[in-house]
């Protein structure tokens, strides 16, 4: 592992997450540095965001290719050229291709509003509100070909309350996605993180204090 990390962000959005994990850098939390913000959305408030960090900014058209897989051809190849080590899916809205998954086996990240495997897809919260669950949450994971489907790296998870809206468990939840996903980065950056199956082992520290890796917020 390289001593700073180079990552790349992916966002089609606010850029929230985006936002959380360039927080923790600057404060110290985690030896990286984000190198690039890549997407799909010209008026996308990440960029906005990068801009004010002096990040990188890169806006590609899907409409310009022929297909996924040719657009994320293009992404991996930005990606190799500022040798990135790590990419992160900020509210990114499209399903990635395995174009880019390859080359990036078990570098790409994403968080999902939802204790997956439970209600994986775009309304994970919506989904958790309608069915009637009294603990909600969000996960961290690796991406794979499959929607949602990529190893665990860490969850969080909140209580759902039965006056609950889609809103107001969004809320809750997005709270502790930008406690956990620059985390799940730090721990990456330290290379804790072995990928054993769907299993990914956290190495331990000699101190204790990333024992506890659910909390019930």
């Amino acid at each position: 592992m390289k001593d700073i990390l180079k990552i790349a962000v992916l966002a089609s959005g606010r850029g929230s997450n985006f936002q959380s994990i360039q927080d923790a850098i600057e404060d110290g939390k985690i030896k990286a540095k984000i190198i690039l913000l890549v997407t799909d959305n010209r008026k996308a408030q990440a960029l906005e965001r990068a801009d004010n960090h002096g990040i990188e900014t890169l806006f590609l058209n899907p409409k310009e290719f022929p297909g996924r897989e040719a657009f994320d051809s293009a992404i991996a190849s930005a990606f190799r050229k500022r040798q990135v080590d790590l990419v992160v899916l900020a509210g990114y809205m499209r399903v990635v291709s395995r174009n880019l998954i390859r080359p990036f086996k078990n570098r790409i990240m994403n968080i999902h509003p939802a204790l997956l495997p439970s209600f994986p897809g775009l309304h994970g919260q919506a989904d958790a509100c309608d069915y009637g669950v009294k603990i909600a949450g969000c996960t961290v994971h690796f991406v794979d070909e499959g929607v949602d489907t990529g190893p665990i790296i860490i969850q969080a998870a909140v209580p759902a309350y039965d006056d609950d809206t889609q809103e107001t468990l969004s809320a809750r939840i997005l709270a502790c996605e930008h406690k956990i996903y620059p985390k799940a980065v730090k721990l990456f950056a330290e290379g804790r993180l072995d990928v054993d199956g769907r299993k990914v082992r956290i190495k331990r520290q000699k101190k204790r204090e990333d024992d506890v890796l659910y909390s019930l917020l």
